[in-house]
């Protein structure tokens, strides 16, 4: 039993037998001694901490209590102040119980990590702390077991339960390739998972210090109470030593009744209330964040985010899955599809751009068999070309069809001079993974069409289309057909910035260093209101101050190492977990761990109610000292209401802070236009 409500369950014991000896006839030392008990127990607590305070030259809410229950029992009132000193106790303990609960299910996160891995170690498999394992080691995973440690699976196909990290409610699939995060629950399958990041320094280890360091941030309004603690209790001393004087001296009044309504004053205005009104919410958000896959880095985040009025966003991994996709392909007549695909993987097969390598990936998930290419040449700024069977195939921008059909400059010279890869122009330094590819945009060759892997259709769509050229050796250049290429949108992107907008954001901003073209493209789809393309990391933070300079205050999301200065300069900068870099987690206030837009709704919405809360807490503590104080002036209220009302405010305002713990998000459906807290 912890000693805190030991020691009130004596000085509850203390203060029955005290208040029923006299009435059963019970010996006077049976008496004494059960008020000792009360006193002793109800506030020893209370007088280490005034102590500590004191000898630090500072005065806070447990020397007041002393000194109240001191005074009662120094006028012949020994049951007013033991009541005081055994509420104030089971009061602290309430209030521990209420904010260790906000804690604990934060700390509860450090139990997702198993201490030990089955690691393979020459041809045996061996148990191992988990704190030992080297990244390229390969553990084994059987079903239904918590995997300990970041990685990607080498062999073996399953399920994933991640809800513990990424707040998803769904398990996801599986395979080799495939990530998957130390905490995470394997499904069905056994799996061997090859390390990629050591203990220290896996998802859950970067979240559980995330949220350890959260706790000690603590919010502004909780600095302000806790920088007001002091010159308020001496205010309250003051008013006590003002309220038994002026009456004793002014008035005439007799010493015991002055006294004691002055001791039922300082405790009614005693600001226990106020002070814990606020960590009872901001910590109980936190924790509601964090077991979602939100993390608040401080209590002045959840604070912050709530007057957020404009959002700024990064396009590439941020709004789109930063994946480059060959979405269609269309065969020049008498051409089959599979026959150009099977051509374009093989000349591409040689080439490291972004738009190679989603024709490659292509390839493979289609089955196509990859040949192999001879007299490959890149062309800067153009094309690539290649001999494939025999047949010289050119794949590249409309410049270079142009050139290749004669209608410009002739190619050959530049084909001659192998160099860097460039199908397409050079992507901005924030779009590793954007279709930034120089060509036609928008409709690709044939103007709007239906996603291939969506069936989406796609007017809307920022299209990167190359052509494919066969030149015979004794015969015109001819077109063999088009692929277009797109780096999707993330599912929920228009969903949540509808949302935004229904919540009051009167702005959304995107800020990339893509090509407009792209950049208008999926501002179109999915609702952003003001677009800035083809921007350098430097005018990302011009962009951000300007916004908030605008809005007053702004929020910026990203997920890449040039977002890092524009997050810093957000009132609130909110990073994705999974896809993001260390740099841009280390810089945001907030973190989204399962990459889901419709998180930012959720997260503005749980700190406004978390605001709300704050608001409520304190506007009621003040509205009941104040009531408190009226009723004691003029009603002569007794010194054991005002230690349960006193009490009671305490323990309700942390109740009402505890019920953030109960806020999940609501996964609406895919056409619903937001989604909100619900508890």
């Amino acid at each position: 039993m912890p000693i805190a409500v030991l020691l009130t369950v004596l000085s509850a014991l203390g203060l029955v037998v005290g208040l029923a000896a006299p009435a059963l006839g019970g010996p006077a030392s049976v008496e004494t001694g059960a008020w000792i008990v009360a006193y002793a127990a109800g506030g020893w607590l209370g007088l280490r901490a005034a102590a500590s305070e004191l000898l630090e030259a500072r005065i806070d809410i447990d020397l007041l209590m002393v000194l109240a229950a001191l005074g009662a029992l120094s006028i012949g009132q020994p049951f007013e102040g033991a009541m005081l000193l055994f509420l104030f106790s089971l009061s602290n303990v309430l209030q521990d119980f209420a904010i260790g609960r906000s804690r604990k299910a934060i700390q509860a996160l450090m139990q997702l990590r198993p201490d030990r891995a089955h690691v393979r170690r020459g041809d045996e498999w061996v148990q191992v702390d988990v704190e030992e394992v080297e990244p390229g080691e390969v553990y084994l995973a059987r079903p239904g077991d918590r995997l300990p440690l970041d990685g990607e699976i080498v062999d073996g196909r399953t399920e994933v339960d991640q809800a513990s990290l990424t707040g998803e409610s769904v398990p996801v699939s599986r395979e080799s390739g495939d990530p998957v995060f130390g905490g995470t629950i394997n499904g069905s399958g056994s799996i061997e998972v090859r390390v990629t990041k050591r203990a220290s320094e896996s998802a859950i280890a970067r979240m559980i210090q995330l949220v350890e360091e959260a706790q000690e941030e603590k919010a502004e309004t909780q600095q302000f109470l806790e920088r007001f603690e002091q010159p308020y209790a001496l205010g309250v001393l003051a008013m006590t030593a003002i309220a038994v004087a002026l009456p004793v001296l002014a008035w005439g009044e007799a010493f015991d009744p002055a006294f004691y309504r002055a001791m039922t004053l300082m405790v009614a205005a005693s600001p226990c209330a106020l002070i814990i009104s606020t960590p009872a919410a901001v910590l109980s958000a936190i924790a509601a964040g964090a077991r979602n896959g939100v993390l608040f880095k401080g209590g002045v985040f959840v604070e912050s985010l709530a007057t957020v009025r404009a959002v700024a966003f990064d396009k590439t991994g941020t709004l789109t899955a930063g994946e480059t996709r060959l979405v269609s392909i269309d065969p020049a007549p008498g051409v089959d599809a599979g026959e150009l695909l099977r051509l374009v993987a093989a000349v591409q097969a040689r080439s490291e751009h972004h738009l190679a390598r989603a024709t490659v990936r292509r390839a493979q998930d289609d089955g196509v068999a990859v040949g192999e290419v001879e007299d490959f040449r890149a062309s800067p700024g153009r094309g690539v070309s290649g001999r494939v069977e025999g047949r010289r195939i050119h794949i590249g921008n409309d410049r270079f069809r142009d050139e290749r059909n004669g209608s410009g400059d002739d190619a050959g010279g530049a084909l001659a001079q192998a160099g860097v890869d460039a199908v397409g122009a050079s992507a901005p330094a924030d779009a590793p993974g954007a279709a930034d590819f120089s060509g036609r945009e928008g409709g690709g060759a044939g103007g709007p069409r239906d996603d291939a892997a969506t069936g989406d259709p796609a007017p809307a769509r920022a299209w990167t289309t190359v052509h494919v050229l066969e030149e015979p050796a004794d015969g015109p250049v001819r077109p063999l057909g088009t692929l277009s290429f797109a780096d999707t949108v993330r599912p929920h992107a228009a969903r949540a910035v509808r949302a935004l907008a229904a919540q009051g954001v009167v702005e959304t901003m995107m800020i990339t260093g893509d090509a407009q073209a792209v950049a208008d493209a999926v501002a179109r789809e999915v609702g952003i209101t003001t677009v800035h393309a083809e921007v350098l990391p430097e005018r990302k933070v011009e962009l951000v101050r300007e916004l908030r300079d605008r809005r007053g205050t702004v929020a910026m999301v990203g997920d890449g190492v040039n977002d890092a200065p524009a997050l810093a300069v957000a009132t609130v900068g909110i990073a994705m977990g999974g896809v993001g870099t260390d740099v841009a987690m280390e810089t945001a206030d907030v973190v989204l761990m399962s990459d889901d837009l419709d998180m930012i709704p959720w997260a503005l919405e749980l700190s406004r109610r978390a605001r709300r809360t704050l608001i409520m807490n304190l506007g009621f503590a003040l509205a009941v000292i104040l009531v408190m104080i009226g009723f004691i002036l003029t009603s002569g209220l007794p010194l054991p209401l005002a230690v349960v009302g006193h009490e009671g405010s305490t323990v309700l305002v942390s109740l009402n802070g505890l019920r953030l713990l109960l806020a999940t998000p609501p996964h609406p459906p895919a056409d619903a236009p937001g989604a909100n807290v619900r508890a």
